[in-house]
Parts: structure tokens; sequence; C-alpha cells
């Protein structure tokens, strides 16, 4: 069985994204990593080679500057990314620049990979989501964060990345997956207010002009984290590539977890989920085989 690891990054320094331990999370299991670094303002290339595995294999590429809308530039650049792996490779495993894989799902993501390698009804494996928010002591658990989302792909190259790339299809038609009993942390909106903020206005420059993103890009550099509708206190343990980040963490941030911020209906949405587990109403970009 061959994996092969791909993800795409561009000025990572700069938004000061987890990408280095987002890499080195997934190299246990794969046997190639495609890196695919764009036109950056940054050192982003140097960072990347300075993590100096002979997995990694680095290309470069320049980010299509009128795909702008819905964020389909990130689209463009991971099938980029995923063109470029192996044509051998029996699975795909996606990771993007703030997403890492805790070392204690690794025994269950390549037994996955074994159980379906041959079962070609299954086009791909689900992973459960772990969204921290303002610090790592804290994940959302409301129904704004999705919950679930395709990581590992068959090597087809009929299928591509979705909208921002988000997950994946099969041209039109939603991927039939298996589900796997492991997380992926995902660590976007865990910076400083001021880091967030400056983050938040280079992304949102992937999507469409319009007069709110000209507001938007104006306003302080300085992001309000007590803007949550709900969160809880993350009581597991982080993966071992991030504790040198965690450690050396320079903001502070008390956030009231008792505090709900719900229409009427999402409230009702939200005590259902959490009294049986069952979201509801909820949008899937893949088809869950039994």
């Amino acid at each position: 069985m061959f994996i092969s690891g791909f993800t795409i990054i561009k000025n990572a320094i700069i938004n000061d994204y987890p990408i280095v331990e987002a890499v080195k999370s997934i190299l246990p299991l794969v046997d190639e990593m495609i890196i695919l670094v764009g036109d950056c303002s940054d050192d982003t290339l140097g960072l990347m080679e300075l993590i100096g595995d002979p997995k990694i294999q680095i290309h470069h590429s320049v980010w299509n500057a009128a795909l702008r809308s819905g964020g389909t530039a990130l689209a463009d650049e991971t099938n980029k990314a995923f063109q470029l792996i192996n044509p051998a490779s029996d699975w795909a495993f996606y990771i993007q620049g703030d997403e890492v894989v805790h070392e204690q799902y690794h025994q269950v993501i390549r037994q996955a990979c074994t159980q379906y390698k041959s079962d070609k009804r299954v086009q791909g494996l689900l992973f459960k989501y772990l969204h921290f928010y303002g610090t790592y002591d804290y994940v959302g658990d409301s129904r704004k964060w999705y919950s679930h989302e395709v990581r590992i792909i068959r090597n087809d190259k009929k299928i591509s990345a979705y909208k921002d790339a988000q997950g994946f299809r099969r041209g039109e038609q939603k991927l039939n997956v298996k589900a796997i009993d492991a997380y992926i942390y995902h660590y976007g909106w865990v910076k400083d207010p001021t880091q967030m903020m400056k983050k938040r206005k280079h992304v949102s420059k992937l999507w469409d002009e319009d007069e709110a993103l000209t507001d938007f890009l104006a306003s302080p550099d300085y992001y309000d984290f007590n803007e949550f509708d709900s969160l809880e206190k993350f009581k597991g343990t982080h993966p071992a590539v991030m504790q040198k980040r965690i450690d050396q963490k320079h903001w502070h941030i008390e956030l009231d977890t008792t505090k709900k911020h719900f229409s009427l209906k999402n409230k009702l949405l939200y005590q259902f989920e959490k009294l049986t587990g069952i979201r509801l109403f909820d949008f899937r970009n893949y088809k869950l085989l039994s």
C-alpha cells in the first residue's frame, strides 16, 4: 500500500500557519509528501525546506489572482497538488496548513487505509473535527463549525477539490466514504488578536470584493474573540508536534463557556444535538457508506 500526502501553502510566516506541524503530523503515515508552495511574500519556501525529510517533494506554483469567487483559488491549488502525487499511490492524504493529526490516531488511520484499499466503493475516508478557538483551551461546539470532512481520498484523478477545498467531489457527485474514528485538529482560529485579524484580512482577499469586504479591510487590526456563539473547554491532549508552539503562546484570553448566543432555532438544534449526538439538517458534502 502506498499513501501520498499533499498540501498547499502560501505566506505561512505572514499568516502564522502551523504548516510545519501539519506536515510533520502525517509524515509517519505517508510514503511521499507533496508540498505545493505558492508565490509568497515571505520565506515560506525556506520554512518548508527546513523540515528536511526525504519524503518531502516541494513544488512551486503561482496562484491565479482571477479566481476570487468563493475561494476557488484554494481548490485550484489543491487540484494542482493532487495531480503531482505518485500515480502508483492507493490513497492521497490531504492536510491543510492549519490542520494537524494527533499521533494517537495514526494506527486507526493506517488500519482504515489497509481495510478499504481493495473496496473500490470507498472513495474517501471521513474524519471528525475539533475546531480550536482563541487559545488551545477552547473548541467550538456549535453548528457553525463543520463536524466532519473527507481528508483521505482514493488516487482517482476524476476526484477534485470542491468550492474552497473544504472537501472533494468526483465530477458533480459526492464521494462515497467510510467514517473513521480519528480527528483532525483545526487551529486556524488560534492566534493572538492582532495576528488573527491580519490573517483574516489577508485570506479574505481570496473571495469576491464588495463594499462589506472593503469596510472589513479598513477595520482595526484586532479580533474580538468574544464574538462566539458557543464554546467548551478542551480536556484532551494536543498532538506532540504542537507542543513547542503551545509553549510559545504569548497571549492570554479567558472566554466564558457558559454564555451561549443562539437564535431560538439554533438553540433548540444545539440542545437536541447535545442530548442525542445527532446533528439535524446538516449539510454533508459526502455520502456515508454503511
